[in-house]
Formats: structure tokens, sequence, C-alpha cells
């Protein structure tokens, strides 16, 4: 259980299952979902920033789809499956996905903070359009912010793990890899 203290009378019991662990949380009805993956689960790989669902620093995938978890309540993702950037890497090995080795390969980070919603947000849109050509990928990354890469070197470390994996495909490979 979570602490409620300073959370009131009006509480409530939810289920979230959070890349595929189920929590329980007591939580007021109207606490978004971001607070309750950063402060009640402690993933704070789930980064805070506009709290207006512009910048796109919350994304996460709810039931495959990329959302913005400051625009979303708590308990409205109960009964969803809910993944964050920490399902990314290897849980046992800390061994990177291969969407951020191409990340890292491609320099498509420098701060940092708008990351993992670039990587959630091409993670649900490779999944959903495994052929995205690069006019694809560019569009797709306008809705988030960024103030340090132009943006440039995301779009090509997307484009290049969406290559490698339809590569691994087309092999017929067990493994993905955007090496």
């Amino acid at each position: 259980m979570n602490d409620t203290t300073g959370l009131g009378d009006d509480v409530q019991l939810i289920t979230l299952d959070v890349n595929g662990t189920s929590y329980e949380v007591i939580t007021a009805p109207r606490r978004t979902l971001v607070d309750v993956l950063r402060h009640d689960l402690r993933l704070t790989g789930t980064h805070i920033g506009c709290e207006h669902g512009i910048c796109g620093a919350c994304t996460v995938l709810v039931d495959g789809l990329p959302v913005r978890a400051c625009l979303m309540f708590a308990a409205q993702a109960e009964g969803a499956r809910i993944t964050t950037v920490e399902s990314l890497a290897d849980s046992g090995t800390g061994e990177l996905s291969d969407l951020q080795r191409a990340f890292t390969e491609h320099h498509g980070l420098q701060c940092g903070f708008c990351t993992p919603g670039f990587l959630m947000l091409a993670q649900g849109f490779l999944a959903k359009r495994p052929e995205a050509t690069k006019e694809d990928i560019r569009e797709v990354v306008a809705a988030n912010l960024c103030r340090c890469t132009g943006y440039q070197t995301i779009v090509e470390a997307i484009d290049a793990c969406a290559t490698a994996r339809r590569s691994q495909r087309a092999m017929g490979a067990e493994e993905e890899s955007c090496n």
C-alpha cells in the first residue's frame, strides 16, 4: 500500500497493470497517472514537463497507444495495460532495447529530459506502423517537444530502428536489433 497522508477523505483503491506488474494504489480520484507513476510507484522515468499535454515528456503507452500521462487520471487507467520507459531495457541485465540503442548511436538525445517521452511515442508508433517512412516519423515526433536536438537525430534514430526491425523480420530472425 502507499501513504495516504494528505489525500483527504475522498480516496479510492485502484489496481494498475504497469509494465506487466499489478499494483494496488490508494489515491484521490483526480490524481493524474503521471503523479501516481512517479510518486506512488516510484517509476520516475516518466517525466513531468508542462502538465498541459503539450510537451510529451510524460508519454506512456496505454493498451499500446501513446498517451499523455499528465492528462489522464490514474483511475481512468484501471483495467488497461500501462507501459513506461522502464520496460524498454532488460530488467535482469540492464541491456538497452533496440530503440534505446538507436537513440544512443544516432545521438537522439542531449539533456535527456524529453527522451523517455520520445522513446515511448516511438515504441507505440512503430508497433502500429512498422513500415513508417522518415516523413511519417517526422510528423509523429512533431507531437513532442525537444529544446536540444533539433529533432533530426531523433528521426534518424527511430528510422534506423524501424529499418533494422524490418530487416530482421524479412530475414525471419527472432531477435530485433537496430545495429
